[in-house]
């Protein structure tokens, strides 16, 4: 790599960074990515008072850097609110992600074609419509005994293929797939990356149905992450979905366990090859500010091995709080599938490190940067098929423009010197929850 790349990539860690927020199923979860407003007088214009929206113009506190000089209308608009909703136990809502890069994310490209599966950003140069995403649902609150709760998750867009259940047989092929695994036409989709039933009883929760991976950092929906692209981990290390029961224990002070078992890796209500794995693994609160994670899968993983009963993945997430407004992330991912040779599907072997630094300068602007060194292999028989060490820089900004409305501008740089591979990529999104 160039010796101006890596002065620039380790300034922008030790300069940059901002809060990432996930969403339902990762461990790391949050409603949004847009965070409360502030509300703080000292702020505000005269005549503001603390139980005003805060969005008297002002810069730090404010709802966003355009609330109060139009975007009243935007701002206040809510699915619940639109649906009689916003007294009722149900939680309904959605956001619209619209999203521009100037190139393919690797391991994607023209050879492996647009909108195809080796990559979430693979439709470059054209400005899409990447999560339409509506949700609703009830949360089970076993704090005060026995509760019940559900959440169903609908998205249309460019993301929907790689959010599908295409672990399923017959998957990508219109007619064919079961579940969401071919509502496909073109480059756009749907999917249906959750639908489950929930029961709550004291410190004990057990899901039922089709969810979100809890495995790893960055996940799907994009509220849930700092930046507009994927790590290389998070998309060839990981699966996204499962179908099968997970329970979370939350009665030892400070830790919280997980167990369950699926359906093999990214299925919806199908079986294919016998999936049959166990998931599951503990968090615990290391320090007021620290928190460690390690999340695995073991046995049968059905697409990803084609049947192998042997396969093993984790997921590790350090994460620590430095101060109130910088925080650093640690995550190492291993996967390492059990080869049946009738299957046609080679053995994976990867791994890879990724470390984040997020600055909250403000309520308004956020700072990021991520750096990541993946080894293994991408599509086989595509252009990144050899199992090789790469790597991506990428630094970005989250800067809220409405108290609902964000802007993620972000560079990003990939290497690999066994394939003589560089790549620069700038993109920006838009995401509008409601």
């Amino acid at each position: 790599m160039k010796l101006k790349t890596w002065t620039a990539g380790i300034a922008a860690l030790v300069l940059s960074a901002a809060p990432v927020f996930a969403v339902e199923g990762n461990v790391q979860w949050s409603d949004s990515l847009v965070t409360p407003a502030s509300c703080d007088d000292s702020c505000c214009d005269p005549g503001c008072e603390c139980g005003d929206p805060c969005d008297c113009g002002c810069g730090v506190g404010a709802a966003g850097l355009f609330s109060g000089i139009g975007g009243g209308c935007v701002e206040n608009f809510t699915l619940a609110g639109l649906l009689g909703l916003d007294d009722s136990c149900l939680e309904v809502g959605g956001w619209t992600q619209m999203g521009y890069h100037d190139k393919f994310e690797p391991l994607s490209n023209e050879a492996t074609g647009r909108g195809t599966a080796f990559a979430f950003n693979d439709v470059p140069d054209e400005l899409r419509a990447q999560q339409q995403w509506f949700y609703m649902g009830k949360t089970a609150d076993g704090s005060n005994g026995f509760d019940w709760g559900f959440r169903g998750d609908f998205i249309y867009g460019t993301d929907a293929q790689k959010t599908q259940a295409f672990g399923n047989p017959g998957a990508g092929v219109v007619g064919q797939g079961t579940f969401d695994a071919s509502f496909d036409h073109g480059i756009y989709g749907w999917a249906i990356p959750q639908a489950y039933g929930e029961v709550a009883i004291n410190d004990m929760a057990i899901k039922v149905g089709h969810f979100f991976t809890p495995l790893g950092y960055e996940v799907i929906p994009a509220t849930g992450n700092f930046f507009y692209s994927h790590a290389l981990t998070m998309f060839n290390s990981e699966p996204f979905t499962h179908t099968g029961v997970l329970s979370t224990y939350t009665g030892f002070e400070g830790m919280t366990l997980y167990n369950g078992w699926t359906l093999g890796w990214d299925t919806g209500f199908d079986n294919l090859n016998s999936g049959n794995n166990y998931l599951g693994g503990f968090g615990v609160d290391l320090m007021d500010s620290v928190t460690f994670t390690y999340l695995c899968t073991y046995g049968n993983f059905g697409l990803k091995d084609g049947g192998g009963d042997d396969s093993y993945s984790h997921a590790i997430v350090l994460n620590a709080g430095l101060t109130d407004k910088l925080t650093y992330i640690a995550q190492t991912d291993y996967l390492s599938t059990d080869e049946q040779n009738d299957s046609g599907i080679p053995r994976t072997d990867n791994v890879g490190l990724n470390q984040y630094l997020i600055y909250q300068y403000n309520d308004i602007l956020g700072l990021g940067t991520r750096m990541e060194w993946w080894k293994g292999a991408g599509p086989a028989g595509g252009p990144f098929a050899t199992r090789a060490s790469r790597y991506e820089v990428t630094s970005g900004v989250n800067i809220k423009l409405l108290g609902n409305l964000v802007m993620r501008p972000e560079f990003r740089y990939d290497w690999c010197p066994a394939e003589d591979f560089d790549q620069d990529m700038g993109a920006c999104d838009f995401i509008l929850t409601y």
